[in-house]
């Protein structure tokens, strides 16, 4: 899909949860949703398929998301995919994320962990990207097992990769 559909989806969906007042919320639950979807090959199977029913693709995301999101996430989710965008699903929600972001003056920061991170943890950890990025940061942490351990940040086009994978890989091309 071109990138003025995609922007023009991600203004939309930014809209309707800003008016409905819970921006923030819904903000997190489509990026949550993205990374479900893109890590899931079954699910995305099922919502892209234009064998399946729009109707049908819709129901799967009202049972998927139940009573896990707000009515105004579920029904975005919901729309985009009956009008047969799913495909392009995660790229619409991570231009909603960075709108959502620029409108507060926030970088978005994506961090991938091998497991979840406690609330001391999250807390410093923005707080070490806030510094090093000169920008006060969104924190969007995605738990992602190949990772193994330690962390993985992006910043906007920074990247700063302190995982055990890349350390290992490191110290195997020295030896």
């Amino acid at each position: 899909m071109s990138d003025a559909r995609i922007e023009g989806y991600a203004r939309a969906l930014f809209e309707i949860a800003r008016a409905e007042g819970n921006l923030d919320e819904v903000e997190d639950e489509l990026f949550r949703f993205a990374r479900s979807y893109e890590s899931n090959d079954a699910l995305r199977a099922a919502l892209t398929d234009d064998m399946v029913p729009a109707d049908r693709r819709q129901a799967i995301v009202e049972s998927l998301l139940g009573d896990r999101a707000t009515a105004t996430t579920m029904q975005l989710v919901s729309m985009v995919i009956g009008s047969g965008r799913g495909r392009d699903l995660p790229e619409i929600i991570d231009s909603l994320v960075a709108r959502a972001s620029a409108s507060k003056d926030l970088a978005v920061a994506e961090v991938r962990t091998a497991v979840a991170l406690s609330d001391d943890q999250v807390d410093r950890l923005k707080a070490a990207l806030t510094n090093s990025s000169g920008h006060e940061v969104n924190l969007k942490v995605v738990i992602d097992p190949t990772v193994i351990g330690g962390v993985v940040a992006t910043v906007g086009d920074s990247v700063i990769d302190g995982s055990v994978r890349t350390r290992l890989d490191q110290l195997k091309s020295r030896l």
